[in-house]
């Protein structure tokens, strides 16, 4: 079923929640969401979900659908052909569908709208065709299709206005910068901010597909998409967990290495996949940073030991060999996993493919087995040599 009725809420608590900031702007969510938000329209149901509990979607007679953020945004998307209510509250954002001309910045979101088969609804990207994973989004602008027209921070607002952008989707770094939000606005340009990378569990992060199958019209495809990657998350789960410890990390340009905080998706899928991160308790408690950058000194005192290493190519590149690995630091000779084989390399822009977790939770579990069968068919991590 693609929506219940009203009082079906997501089963997670408040206690798997990253900070206590984040468990009272839950809890406040679930609590206090108002669905009655015209005398107009009639409620019907809400959309039931699985992971997220950053989002709501709750729909209304004539096909209205009403799109509410945790941090308190509202979007009312009007079917083509309607109009919205005039006793509308006035906070409440109005999307007229179809919505096209998108100028589109949370790069986690163009995953999602490729799967969906609705690229034709990006018209401006903040990327350049070369910054993107997706091969049709890099081709869409080469051909023109799509057009580069400025950072979050600073758009090319002559550009975007010349072509009707119907609608801006920024990730949560705009909030640094207000007053893009307030002159898009300004231009009758409604500003919509992704907040999927707040998300606790993975998944949640994959959920947010529905929102962008409510924006484009393609319910049906994102509940498909997001189901398939449910089944492959089972599949791993149903499996005892192997208990070998894993390190995720890169090492900066001043030999620094950058690790993962423990309570970030990323140790969340190697414990799903039947692994542990090798941080138990990393990060200050209250903050929102998913990475910390420490010494290699203390990195040494706790990942020597881990029986995996994955190293994050998304910065300076893949490691194509253990030599490679050693040239930024000689002591890394000296760790477990270096000795025994066991370094891995991640292949792709993590950050953007919000479509293929469940498939990397898969690749990690795959990488725990040691079955080497089953190391031949990975997406996203491959052996160092």
């Amino acid at each position: 079923m693609l929506f219940s009725m009203a009082g079906c809420a997501n089963t997670q608590t408040a206690e798997s929640i990253k900070t206590a900031e984040d468990a009272e702007i839950v809890e406040n969510f679930a609590q206090n969401r108002e669905v009655n938000i015209s005398q107009e329209l009639s409620y019907e149901g809400s959309m039931e979900l699985v992971y997220a509990d950053r989002f709501a979607i709750d729909y209304y007679e004539n096909d209205f659908t009403l799109l509410t953020i945790a941090s308190g945004e509202q979007y009312l998307i009007v079917p083509e052909g309607e109009e919205a209510p005039a006793d509308l509250q006035e906070n409440i954002k109005i999307l007229q569908q179809p919505i096209e001309d998108i100028y589109l910045v949370a790069t986690a979101a163009m995953d999602m709208v490729c799967e969906l088969e609705a690229l034709d609804a990006i018209r401006f990207s903040s990327q350049r065709s070369d910054g993107w994973c997706r091969e049709e989004a890099s081709k869409a602008m080469e051909a023109g299709e799509i057009l580069y027209a400025g950072k979050y921070n600073m758009p090319d607002y002559e550009l975007i206005l010349s072509q009707g952008c119907s609608l801006a989707i920024e990730n949560n770094m705009i909030s640094h910068s207000p007053e893009v939000i307030e002159k898009m606005e300004s231009f009758g340009i409604p500003v919509f901010i992704d907040y999927s990378s707040y998300e606790n569990h993975p998944l949640g992060r994959v959920e947010w597909i529905k929102v962008y199958g409510a924006l484009l019209q393609e319910t049906e495809k994102a509940q498909e998409a997001f189901q398939k990657q449910v089944e492959i998350l089972e599949r791993v789960t149903a499996e005892e967990s192997t208990g070998k410890t894993v390190a995720f990390f890169y090492i900066t340009t001043n030999g620094m290495v950058n690790v993962r905080v423990s309570t970030d998706y990323v140790p969340k899928m190697i414990e799903l996949a039947g692994g542990k991160y090798i941080f138990d308790n990393l990060g200050e408690e209250g903050t929102r940073r998913s990475s910390v950058t420490m010494q290699m000194e203390e990195f040494y005192s706790v990942a020597k030991d881990a029986d995996y290493l994955i190293y994050n190519s998304n910065i300076d590149g893949e490691m194509e060999s253990i030599e490679q690995l050693l040239e930024k630091d000689e002591i890394l000779e000296d760790f477990k996993a270096v000795q025994e084989g066991n370094v891995w390399c991640i292949t792709k822009d993590l950050y953007q493919q919000s479509m293929s977790i469940g498939v990397m939770i898969e690749d990690i579990h795959k990488m725990l087995s040691e079955d080497e069968t089953q190391q031949e068919d990975m997406n996203y991590i491959f052996r160092v040599r």
